[in-house]
């Protein structure tokens, strides 16, 4: 059977008996298309013949981006090989081949990526920027409440977006968030997010509302917002700020969960509000919080 023929069924698969999203099966479609095309230019178009060989020089050929692609980090090539992973590993399920040769190619190795963090000032200049006296837009009102949230529970820009009137909980400054897998957590959010929240539904949603959409946050036309427009929120507030540097809704994320280790919050409460299903995701800030203090101790200790 051909590559080709074989990633198709592989991705029929993926949709019919697993189920994945819509932007799941677009990504393995995207990376798994890729490989077929590299396996096509290099004279391999049938899956039996693939060999460790072949799929360690195309995880090698990502990683230099030859034929004028660009060149992918360790992280993107490691998830690009965990694709190319799935479809022989249907292949041998399938009986197309007799050996999983993807199985024996080692992903490269990845450098631990310290995430990109504001300091509790930057957040409040990012916060203030969005306009909430009486002259404030019902689009500025909904942009200050989205950012709150975003910061004050670490929420993911899609859970975020995803959040319905309802979500708003009758407890006093707690949000229910679903995140990954469908999993629902409760949140709390604090009297600063909880009150920009409060502030947007009473002056700002009626005026965006037009009886379409349970959505907490409202586009324009009255729909869900969608996260490229939450991302373009972030984006004027960035500007209106004048805060010089790349700020993205996972940064708010980064943030959060930073400043809850510096302030003294346990590891393990962290991964819940985060809803990490493992601590180990959650580890990765304990090294920001360690080099943040690596980086005191050189600036003031006399024998650093």
């Amino acid at each position: 059977m051909t590559v080709h023929d074989t990633a198709e069924t592989w991705l029929t698969h993926l949709a019919v008996e697993r189920g994945l999203s819509a932007n799941t099966l677009s990504s393995y479609r995207r990376d798994v298309l890729r490989y077929v095309d590299w396996l096509d230019s290099a004279g391999i178009t049938d899956i039996d013949v693939v060999s460790v060989a072949d799929i360690e020089a195309y995880v090698l050929d990502l990683r230099r981006g030859v034929d004028g692609r660009t060149a992918l980090g360790a992280s993107s090539a490691a998830r690009a090989l965990i694709v190319v992973r799935g479809l022989h590993r249907f292949a041998l399920g399938e009986g197309l081949v007799v050996i999983d040769v993807a199985a024996e190619v080692a992903p490269p190795a990845t450098g631990r990526h310290l995430p990109d963090t504001l300091s509790i000032e930057e957040v409040s200049l990012l916060i203030d920027a969005c306009p909430a006296d009486d002259a404030a837009t019902a689009a500025d009102l909904r942009d200050r409440a989205l950012i709150e949230v975003l910061y004050g529970t670490g929420a993911r820009i899609s859970e975020a977006v995803g959040l319905s009137v309802d979500d708003v909980s009758e407890a006093p400054e707690v949000l229910r968030l679903t995140g990954k897998g469908s999993k629902q957590r409760l949140v709390p959010y604090g009297s600063m997010a909880s009150d920009a929240v409060a502030r947007y539904l009473v002056r700002g949603r009626p005026l965006l509302a037009k009886g379409k959409s349970h959505a907490l946050f409202l586009n324009m036309r009255g729909g869900a917002l969608s996260r490229q427009s939450a991302w373009a929120a972030l984006k004027r507030a960035v500007e209106r700020s004048g805060l010089d540097k790349e700020v993205s809704p996972h940064t708010l994320r980064h943030s959060f969960a930073t400043h809850l280790l510096e302030g003294g919050a346990n590891i393990r409460v962290v991964q819940e509000l985060l809803g990490h299903s493992s601590v180990t995701t959650t580890q990765i800030y304990t090294h920001v919080t360690a080099e943040n203090l690596r980086q005191v101790w050189h600036s003031a200790h006399p024998r650093a």
